[in-house]
């Protein structure tokens, strides 16, 4: 029977029936694997064992790629070391040197960085363009271009892309599409029912969820998978076994997560928007009938001193990353935008006042009341 998603989440790991009967997925903490005999281990070459040596897979990295890719209705998926190790192998699998990428200029600083830089060092050219307009990707697009690449829900403004679009131009020129999924997680968005080819998660956020672990998950057709799997193990950017299983763990309770953690978001955003030392509220709407995602960002007024305002915040952490069930906040300039030029910054709005918060699964009223009272005491 087929099964729904919030049964996927539970369900997506291989059960170890063959041995002891194991109710929770053992950890095959290993470096390698062993062998009767020289043709046992030829065997692993003939495609007839799956396991070897840890960097080339393992059945706890392989649970997560291949449970991520469940839920994402993806035919196929590979475990990464990070985020930013699951977009690279993801990019090399499927654009040469000489060849051209057009992404969206609102992207995580990180992702920024690599593609404008570490990318270009490899031969590789990036054109930055604002998604929001369908001719500006267009006017973009070269001879060389092979691949549009976007977030679903943009880091840190929020901006909600539009899938259906990027994927009509990326049919109409015959280029691939790659989506980072991870603000909105498959629990709100899938951007394979769109046609998108590929898809990564930083799995640190929402689908290990408990700030506990580093890992990257890359998702999509299985042709392309396979390229990006040799990728993953030629550059070594595997994931070890232990991460992998916290990932796993993790990945089991994204859905009531990311249930409580939308409602809590939603609370926060409406009662800021009334705030009147908040000059803006980001968040997202019509993103999905589940949600609209557990993240919310606000530009502060000039009359509130930043600084006061993060030493105001009590139980509520700062933190350089986000998605745990814990409310924290982050300082996008200081942060994860701060290798991006100020005027690429000046013209997206990441602002001195922007504060982007990672709301998490406590009590709405605390959390209100917590950010009301931060400002109030930060207010010049």
């Amino acid at each position: 029977m087929t099964q729904r998603f919030n049964t996927k989440t539970v369900h997506f790991q291989a059960k170890d029936v063959a041995r002891n009967m194991s109710k929770a997925q053992p950890i095959y903490q290993t470096s390698a694997f062993t062998f009767k005999d020289l043709d046992d281990m030829e065997s692993f070459y003939q495609g007839e064992k799956e396991y070897l040596y840890s960097r080339f897979g393992n059945p706890n990295t392989d649970d997560l790629g291949k449970g991520v890719a469940a839920v994402e209705e993806a035919e196929d998926g590979v475990a990464t070391s990070s985020g930013m190790s699951a977009i690279l192998a993801g990019i090399l699998a499927v654009v040469k040197p000489g060849e051209h990428v057009i992404a969206s200029e609102d992207l995580y600083g990180g992702t920024y960085q690599l593609l404008a830089v570490e990318l270009l060092n490899l031969g590789i050219e990036v054109s930055f363009v604002s998604f929001e307009n369908r001719e500006e990707i267009k006017n973009a697009i070269q001879p060389t271009t092979r691949l549009l690449y976007t977030e679903s829900v943009t880091n840190p403004l929020l901006r909600v892309e539009n899938l259906q679009m990027v994927q009509a131009i990326a049919e109409e020129f015959g280029l691939l599409s790659m989506i980072d999924n991870t603000f909105a997680t498959p629990f709100l968005l899938q951007p394979t029912k769109f046609g998108a080819d590929l898809v990564i998660h930083s799995a640190t956020k929402y689908i290990g969820g408990h700030s506990d672990v580093t890992a990257g998950v890359l998702v999509g057709k299985k042709e392309l998978i396979e390229k990006a799997r040799v990728k993953v193990v030629s550059l070594g950017c595997n994931l070890s076994p232990f991460e992998a299983w916290l990932a796993c763990r993790g990945l089991k309770t994204l859905s009531i997560r990311m249930e409580r953690q939308s409602k809590n978001a939603l609370a926060l955003a409406t009662a800021l928007k009334t705030n009147e030392d908040v000059k803006k509220v980001y968040y997202p709407t019509e993103l999905s009938q589940k949600g609209n995602g557990a993240m919310v960002s606000i530009e502060l007024n000039s009359s509130v001193d930043v600084e006061k305002f993060f030493q105001s915040l009590g139980w509520i952490k700062i933190a350089p990353t986000l998605a745990g069930v814990e409310t924290t906040v982050s300082y996008p300039i200081r942060t994860s935008h701060r290798t991006i030029p100020d005027t690429v910054r000046e013209k997206l709005g990441i602002t001195n006042g922007l504060v982007r918060i990672s709301v998490g699964i406590e009590d709405e009223l605390d959390i209100i009341e917590t950010f009301e009272s931060a400002i109030k005491k930060a207010k010049g």
